[in-house]
């Protein structure tokens, strides 16, 4: 269960792979870029006063510090979308609509680490002591993202720069169908989408090269990873232009009274080009490479400790998506722990429903009766929709603060379904133009039991990833980076502690539904023990495989994607049990510290309102917060 915006799961998989595009000129002694005409007229005032004394250093204050770091920001976020792009389009800046990140090459990369050091010398030259509120937290986490790609830099991710999961064939793809954040309304969109294709090829084509170097290096991706990205990009290789997903936005033309007659046919012609002759035949030369040259030199081994410095890589991981100092023998521990604590609650709601065998044929029976399980994609998509309305129904008793966007519930389309995760969201355009969207995955109904209906509801839309991705993005005066950015610990572990809320919200009264929650929460907990497994411990694929069929009733064709994804994103899994614990806990210190002026909907807000937090940042927070409410509370 993943996010989708750009990656925003992985974190790297894409923005370290990428080419920078134009890096803006500013320095750490410097805050902005004067225009040209502004310059002239420096200059000429200066040359006709040669002797004028130099001016005495402005004071700072705590308004010069603030507006010397909302500048910083500003200029940090406008050069990390020359050089992303696909990020300008997914937050619904049009400017960006016709761009694609340049290609790989060390130039790119060694701008990229240069833009990382530029602006990490800038925030330490604004004085800390002089900040306080948003501002100071805007400045904290700032400054720790910039540390934190900085020690990045030197793991080689560019070398693997795609995966199964998290891959730009697969998001480029779900841009050109029409389906997602690309704008197909106006000729301009069309003609925008076709200028950005031939960025896409030349990017593919850089990572051709960048994965030869792999080879060279020792660098490469496992191989069942390998074959799993083949028919991801065979799907693409069409020689019927509409046969192709690109296709998509030709068909919505029918519907369009905004475009003439003439310029349809225009579109039509140009796409099924673009198609045929740029696309198909990119999707075709990545494949080729893949299976003719990269499959035989991919690794047999699947954990990141295998590689080049991959012990150290894997610690770097485990910081960067649980933004904690943790190491992979406690996360193993807690994982273990928490597993056979779930097993326990999954036996209590075996003897509630009075089935009369052991655990292991409870899981069977969960398995293969055909009472778990839909027979068609639509009845999948109308029970998510329906329960939809159940759950907001709850929610005031909770929440004090919601998103203005809705949601809407849409299968996964066909071309990625197969290596796709179970459920994930996508969040809404900001300008509102486009609702946010709860995929399900339909690909495989085994897969989709329907005990998991109201758990997988609650982490993906209201009150989990929804909520707290659009609250976000709404939240009045949050610089650009905390708007649009994010933490998995958080996001993730946001999600599964709101699954922890159903029974306050009446949910999970079926003892099925209840079972489903203990599945889910399971599924984290094994990742907890498989993720480190696999990249700390020597762990083999099958090996893994088999610990989640023996301590699960997920199906195994499941069981395998969710062992494959690990493989390709090492670390990420981790952070969903991390985060939950992390909130959990200091909802708890609130609660004992607050006693019976504790106030669940305020700590709600405390916890979502100013957007995704590193943990350490957002436990300072909290504190702060438990403090001020019990002065309050003296104060009464």
């Amino acid at each position: 269960m993943s996010l989708i915006l750009i990656n925003r799961c992985k974190v790297d998989t894409m923005k370290k792979s990428i080419l920078a595009l134009t890096i803006l000129a500013v320095t750490a002694g410097n805050s902005f870029v004067a225009n040209s005409e502004e310059s002239e007229a420096a200059a000429t005032k200066v040359s006709a006063t040669e002797t004028t004394a130099v001016e005495a250093p402005v004071e700072r204050t705590a308004e010069t510090e603030k507006q010397a770091l909302q500048l910083l920001f500003d200029n940090h976020f406008k050069a990390t979308l020359d050089m992303s792009p696909i990020y300008g389009t997914y937050i619904g800046l049009t400017e960006y609509n016709d761009k694609f990140s340049a290609p790989i090459s060390k130039e790119s990369l060694a701008a990229e680490l240069a833009l990382e050091e530029d602006y990490l010398a800038q925030i330490n030259n604004i004085d800390e002591s002089l900040l306080s509120g948003q501002d100071l937290l805007s400045y904290q986490i700032f400054k720790r993202d910039r540390e934190m790609a900085i020690k990045g830099a030197k793991f080689p991710s560019y070398l693997i720069p795609l995966n199964q999961m998290y891959g730009i064939h697969n998001s480029f793809a779900t841009l050109g169908s029409g389906e997602s954040a690309q704008p197909f309304k106006t000729v301009k969109d069309y003609d925008n989408f076709i200028k950005r294709s031939q960025g896409y090829v030349a990017y593919m084509d850089s990572v051709i090269v960048s994965m030869r170097e792999g080879i060279k290096q020792g660098v490469v991706l496992p191989k069942p990873i390998v074959e799993k990205i083949l028919p991801q990009l065979s799907a693409h290789v069409v020689k019927n232009a509409k046969d192709s997903v690109f296709y998509g936005p030709v068909n919505m033309l029918a519907d369009n009274q905004d475009i003439s007659a003439s310029d349809k046919k225009k579109i039509t012609k140009k796409y099924n080009d673009l198609i045929l002759k740029t696309l198909a035949p990119s999707y075709k030369k990545f494949h080729d490479f893949i299976k003719n040259e990269y499959l035989a030199k991919a690794r047999s081994t699947v954990g990141l400790s295998d590689l080049p410095n991959g012990k150290a890589w894997y610690e770097h991981q485990i910081e960067v998506n649980t933004t904690l100092a943790l190491t992979a023998d406690e996360i193993h521990k807690f994982g273990q722990e928490e597993v056979a604590r779930i097993l326990k609650e999954m036996k209590q709601v075996k003897e509630t429903v009075k089935f009369e065998g052991d655990l292991p044929a409870f899981f069977e029976f969960l398995k293969n009766d055909e009472q778990f399980y839909w027979k068609t994609e639509e009845e999948v998509v109308k029970a998510y929709t329906d329960v939809k309305a159940k759950i907001e129904k709850s929610l005031p008793d909770l929440f004090e603060v919601f998103p203005k966007a809705d949601y809407e519930v849409k299968p996964v389309e066909a071309f990625r379904a197969a290596s796709s995760a179970g459920a994930s969201y996508q969040s809404p355009a900001p300008d509102g133009s486009r609702p946010g969207v709860f995929y399900i995955n339909t690909h495989n109904l085994k897969a989709q039991p329907k005990f998991l209906l109201e758990t997988l509801s609650i982490h993906e839309a209201a009150p989990g990833h929804h909520f707290q991705i659009t609250i976000q993005q709404e939240v009045e005066g949050l610089p650009m980076f905390r708007k649009f950015g994010g933490y998995t610990v958080f996001s993730e572990g946001w999600a599964l502690y709101a699954e922890s809320l159903g029974k306050e919200m009446g949910m999970f009264e079926d003892p099925y539904q209840w079972y489903g929650r203990l599945s889910d929460e399971q599924l984290r907990a094994m990742r907890l023990v498989v993720d480190t497994g696999l990249h700390a411990f020597g762990w083999t694929r099958e090996q893994a495989i088999q610990y989640m069929i023996d301590n699960s009733s997920m199906a195994e064709s499941d069981i395998t994607a969710e062992v494959e994804r690990y493989i390709s994103i090492p670390g990420q899994a981790v952070s969903y049990k991390i985060g939950q614990r992390e909130i959990r806990s200091l909802r708890n210190k609130a609660s004992r510290a607050l006693g019976q002026h504790f106030d669940i909907k305020k700590f709600h807000t405390q916890i979502l309102i100013d957007g995704a937090l590193p943990m350490p940042i957002l436990e300072q927070k909290i504190d702060k917060w438990i403090d001020s409410q019990a002065y309050l509370n003296m104060e009464e």
